[in-house]
């Protein structure tokens, strides 16, 4: 596909997304009906369409217009290219450009400068501070791929070497001993020798953060109680914890199972948490702030009503929670969150309602930090 055909679907795909359809649906859906696209093209396709919805409000702006063909030449301009040499009209490129296509001449304001919605700028602003704007400038860009190194299984620097068989090029990460950043063919990673053997997996290092911040697990029993996919408790196995997996929705952990064999760990799956732990890990639903780079479609789709409800959910788990963790044990509330609405908040009512708990310590990461946002918090049960 010329360089002109990738930005057309592009634009196609973005128009079906601002129907309200998820973006990885519509994506693959387009791959689909256009099996003539190469694995490159598809590649830049879809950078294309994520880059345009992470700036979605000043790529509107530049672009004049907020549908897909706006939102292209938004990220054409912010490039500082002329749109005008790929908007032709020939070999499947967008149409010539018309008057209709010309850039919004007035000043951005901050909220669209800063691609964020203007309800959520307040919350923001008093959550993260002098630190607004230059988070929110970061979360307009691509997120990094970061590696978890399974020290089961192999040393950081034995990963390194691993990876670099397969021409996979990392370099070390300091936010946890754990973890590489990928700097070089990034999309091979699922074939390479290192991820088949279980040496390393996907995981964010705000993630691996989290884990790397607990004190020893060794031999702790552990209740991973929104795992997902698994990757903390994965994380914790491969400290020696003894870790039981639970999700509200079970079909949520049905890759554990092979995720595990591959790690060479042992996890066992609960639908109905029982029993005491010594930690009780809590990685509770939320806004999912922190994580924009990587699903920048949940940043628009956000509203007040929603942020409020998750803040109940919030509370509602906690309270499970903390049914299963054993006297003197600890409960690690996280969330992926940027907003103290989701965070400070929700663990200081806690333990100010609760008369056995108590708040320990807080690790508050940006994307300034170099991965996502995340917020833990240690509570303490009093024996």
């Amino acid at each position: 596909m010329t360089p002109g055909a990738r930005l057309q679907a592009a634009i196609d795909i973005l128009d079906t997304i601002l129907t309200g359809k998820p973006a990885e649906q519509a994506l693959t859906n387009w791959g689909r009906g256009n099996r003539f696209a190469g694995s490159k093209d598809r590649a830049a396709i879809r950078d294309h369409v994520f880059d345009c919805l992470r700036c979605k409000r000043s790529f509107a702006h530049l672009g004049g217009r907020a549908d897909g063909r706006g939102l292209v030449l938004g990220l054409l301009r912010d490039a500082g290219t002329d749109p005008a040499a790929l908007f032709t009209g020939q070999g499947y490129a967008p149409a010539p450009l018309t008057e209709a296509d010309a850039p919004n001449p007035a000043p951005m304001p901050r909220g669209v400068a800063l691609d964020c919605p203007d309800w959520l700028l307040p919350a923001i602003t008093h959550s993260l501070g002098p630190q607004t704007d230059d988070v929110l400038r970061a979360m307009r860009h691509r997120a990094p791929v970061f590696l978890r190194v399974n020290l089961a299984r192999a040393t950081r620097a034995d990963a390194v070497a691993l990876l670099a068989q397969d021409n996979i090029a990392t370099r070390p990460c300091a936010l946890a001993e754990t973890a590489l950043e990928v700097t070089e063919n990034a999309r091979r990673l699922r074939q390479s020798r290192a991820f088949t053997e279980g040496v390393v997996e996907l995981q964010d290092a705000a993630s691996q953060a989290v884990i790397a911040a607990l004190p020893d697990l060794a031999g702790a029993r552990v209740l991973d109680y929104c795992a997902g996919g698994g990757g903390k408790a994965l994380a914790m196995a491969a400290r020696g914890a003894d870790v039981t997996a639970h999700d509200a929705d079970a079909t949520r952990m049905q890759d554990i199972p092979e995720r595990a064999a591959r790690a060479g760990a042992a996890i066992t799956l609960q639908t109905q948490p029982n029993g005491l732990f010594d930690l009780v890990l809590t990685d509770v639903p939320c806004s999912g702030s922190g994580t924009w780079r990587r699903a920048p479609q949940a940043k628009w789709a956000l509203t007040p009503e929603r942020l409020t409800q998750l803040a109940g959910i919030q509370r509602s788990i906690l309270r499970q929670a903390w049914d299963h963790v054993r006297p003197g044990g600890r409960l690690l509330y996280a969330t992926c969150s940027l907003l103290d609405a989701e965070n400070s908040q929700i663990v200081a009512g806690f333990t100010a309602d609760t008369a056995n708990a108590t708040l320990g310590a807080i690790q508050r990461l940006t994307p300034l930090d170099g991965g996502d946002g995340f917020f833990s918090a240690i509570i303490l049960k009093e024996s």
